[in-house]
């Protein structure tokens, strides 16, 4: 294998602007660590989670989330193309960890497999426990501002309580110990993800995208499972070509995964780590390839069951969700709501803050690239004939703008973007601002029809408002 070390830049975050990560690393889709950043920000997790000697205090998980249920990887277990998983209470998985009362982790007896605890929804399970803070960085989560909302899939047909089409939010908590490990992967959604260590250290061996092909069989269909395996030359001719780029974790330092990088990663001590997957404006179309190829891919697997099949496009649409989490329904209204939510701010901002000063006009150009992203996406789905003559499942507008989970994630947003561009007091603005503040129907009403059914309504209505409120802070053309 050609691995090559210290090729993942390293910057301590006090070094580090928002506007230098979003033009370095965002944008580019480059992958980073960042250090320093436990030294100034106090996380209860950093203090309540580890010992004094810097190891996991599972006694402490015991004693206060001991009765959570969590899924548990058996990493000496295959099951297609993952590890093993089992569910279990925390106490369960922390029994197979532990072999004395003061907590401190061991390498598990030859009895038990090396188990690892993945995925577990910490934060809304524990929504008065604030463990941690989001760096600021990565505080520009449509996905995780959207769930804390909405749900992304809710058909009658599919629809189960806490499942994974379901997913509460893409927030987690990892606990592993030494030897632990996860299997070569790129993340759900192609989304971004940042990965911190609370205590612990990490093995990462990443693939750039211009890659992944290496890493496929000749069909493109199945991913090598562990690069450190024996891999097959005639399954997956092109592994031993590809370049990996290893990065070694820290305690305390956070990995930035760009979209689409494959990665395989080890604990080499016992660990635990905050893991969120998010995607924004710059990652947007990553979504939606991934989407167009899940489809295709769906629909190619139940072909001969075309001519016989009462709704055949619904039913690819509903193997669609139940594979990739989403589907073109969802996609499109989580773009149409956000498409709202951005429109809403813009008339908001302008409407409150008349003589625009430069930081307003960030965020004005903020939500305007956001809705440059949103259009792009749209005029791609409108191209592939997605959602056409869909006349079954529209996004109402008004109905929307008067809902109020709506108006709670136009307040989240505009929160959060004025913490990302430093204006304290439009954060102050949408903390004290009513629904009818914020979601001026008035304004709306004049450029919008009553629902949007495919994305050509929706991209018709992106070029009307931006039209109408635009050019009060930067030319269209951004768009």
């Amino acid at each position: 294998m050609n691995i090559k070390k210290g090729e993942i830049e390293k910057v301590n975050w006090k070094n580090l602007s928002y506007s230098e990560f979003v033009e370095r690393f965002m944008q580019k889709n480059q992958p980073l660590l960042l250090n320093g950043f436990s030294e100034h920000h106090n996380w209860r997790a950093s203090v309540d989670w580890v010992t004094p000697l810097g190891h996991p205090n599972f006694q402490f998980f015991s004693t206060n989330f001991g009765n959570s249920k969590v899924q548990v990887a058996d990493c000496d277990t295959r099951e297609f193309t993952d590890q093993k998983r089992e569910e279990m209470l925390v106490l369960e998985f922390i029994g197979r960890c532990l072999q004395d009362v003061e907590g401190s982790a061991v390498q598990c007896s030859s009895n038990h497999s090396v188990p690892y605890l993945k995925d577990w929804h910490f934060v809304k399970e524990y929504p008065e426990y604030v463990a941690y803070k989001t760096p600021m960085f990565f505080c520009d989560d449509w996905l995780n501002l959207y769930l804390d909302n909405y749900r992304m899939h809710t058909d009658s047909d599919t629809y189960q309580e806490n499942n994974e089409i379901c997913c509460s939010d893409y927030r987690f908590v990892y606990m592993g110990v030494k030897g632990s490990w996860t299997p070569l992967h790129a993340d759900v959604f192609r989304s971004y993800s940042w990965s911190a260590n609370v205590c612990g250290k990490k093995r990462w061996l990443f693939l750039d995208p211009s890659q992944h092909h290496l890493v496929f069989d000749r069909n493109m269909k199945n991913c090598v499972y562990n690069i450190f395996d024996e891999v097959s030359d005639s399954k997956f001719p092109g592994f031993k070509k590809a370049i990996w780029l290893e990065c070694m974790q820290e305690a305390g330092e956070i990995i930035f995964v760009p979209s689409g990088w494959y990665h395989q990663v080890h604990n080499l001590e016992d660990t635990i780590s905050i893991n969120h997957n998010w995607f924004n404006a710059y990652n947007l179309s990553w979504v939606w390839n991934l989407l167009l190829r899940d489809y295709n891919e769906a629909k190619e697997y139940i072909e001969d069951i075309k001519d016989v099949c009462e709704d055949f496009e619904g039913l690819c649409q509903r193997n669609l969700a139940a594979n990739t989490g989403m589907n073109f329904y969802d996609f499109f209204t989580f773009i149409s709501r956000f498409t709202l939510a951005n429109i809403v701010l813009l008339c908001y901002i302008n409407g409150r803050h008349g003589n625009i000063t430069q930081i307003s006009s960030r965020i004005a150009q903020h939500l305007l690239m956001n809705l440059g992203s949103i259009r792009k996406v749209a005029s791609e789905m409108k191209d592939r004939h997605a959602l056409k003559g869909n006349q079954d499942r529209a996004v109402d507008i008004i109905e929307t703008l008067e809902d109020p989970r709506f108006c709670k994630l136009c307040m989240d947003i505009g929160r959060t973007y004025a913490m990302i561009h430093e204006e304290s007091h439009l954060s102050f603005d949408f903390e004290s601002a009513s629904a009818g503040e914020i979601a001026d129907l008035t304004i709306l009403k004049a450029y919008t029809s009553s629902e949007f059914y495919t994305p050509e309504d929706l991209v018709e209505f992106i070029d009307n408002a931006v039209a109408e409120h635009g050019d009060c802070y930067i030319n269209s053309s951004v768009i």
